[in-house]
């Protein structure tokens, strides 16, 4: 199966402070890649630095980043935005915040066809109803002249869903889309995506610290800490038989709705601490060299 994601030792600062050091990861054409890490493991950088949305004092400072074979260092600026939403999309995090709220869901849907796709306004008013018909939202006219305030969570996320769907993207950056929802409306989000990356073939990085959501979505998985990937697999070889000391920690400090009353145990201070004293000795060493380069 082809990759249409290629991530090659990727280091990114932020303000002088190594976030990323030497990422590796591949996700294949209609493959959903999960990506699991603690907060701070930089999992969502990885996203951001796909998209080219990285927040202000970042910067790449190695690596090669190639999608679907074009090389993403070196796309110009205006070449790079016109990848966002035609060729690669994004499923952000927060649904209360994510749409802007000023402007009637219709309209957020129709420019994103009409910008992306360059449809008319009558065509890209029919598009965008289709999609909210395919999120399983009911009344999709009615919902179409809404706000986002007036709608529930679950709703503002299936209409982001929407639109990062909406222009046949071959990849889709799904950032924790489920954090902000409760237990029974996350598990409709996850089934919706699923289905929805199936149908249209969709490659998925999926990035989440919740192993819950990846054993239900997920293919394949790498398990980032510290900035660099220290595991990664099929889902299933994963789960059955995890390999790094990391992950199985991780396993360990995952509640089990299947044993109730099991108690919990923390991932060791002294393996997240010799993790980062490494990743730290690993960077020294890496700008010591760069200075004979």
């Amino acid at each position: 199966m082809k990759d249409i994601l290629e991530i090659d030792d990727l280091h990114l600062e932020i303000r002088g402070m190594a976030v990323l050091r030497g990422v590796d990861l591949n996700v294949a054409a209609g493959q959903v890649h999960g990506l699991v890490g603690e907060t701070g493991a930089g999992k969502s950088m990885v996203g951001r630095a796909v998209l080219g949305i990285l927040p202000g004092g970042a910067r790449i400072t190695d690596g090669n980043m190639a999608f679907d074979g074009i090389d993403l260092a070196q796309l110009p600026g205006a070449s790079r935005r016109r990848m966002l939403g035609r060729h690669m999309s994004l499923i952000p995090q927060d649904p209360m915040t994510a749409l802007n709220p000023v402007y009637r869901i219709g309209r957020q849907l129709s420019d994103v066809l009409r910008h992306s796709l360059g449809l008319g306004r009558g065509a890209a008013r029919r598009r965008a109803l289709e999609l909210l018909d395919e999120v399983r939202i009911s009344a999709p006219e009615r919902v179409f002249n809404q706000y986002p305030h007036e709608l529930s969570g679950g709703m503002r996320q299936r209409v982001l869903i929407a639109g990062a769907f909406a222009c046949g993207p071959k990849l889709i950056i799904a950032d924790e889309p489920t954090t902000a929802l409760d237990v029974t409306v996350q598990r409709e989000v996850l089934r919706l995506i699923r289905r929805l990356q199936r149908n249209e073939g969709t490659a998925l990085l999926f990035v989440t610290h919740d192993l819950g959501v990846v054993a239900k979505i997920c293919d394949r998985v790498s398990v980032i800490h510290s900035g660099r990937i220290v595991e990664c697999g099929p889902a299933e070889a994963l789960f059955s038989a995890p390999q790094h000391p990391y992950t199985r920690a991780l396993f360990a400090a995952t509640p089990r709705y299947d044993r109730p009353g099991e108690r919990l145990m923390p991932v060791p201070r002294q393996l997240t601490r010799r993790m980062r004293d490494d990743a730290a000795a690993y960077d020294q060493h890496r700008r010591a060299m760069a200075r004979y380069a």
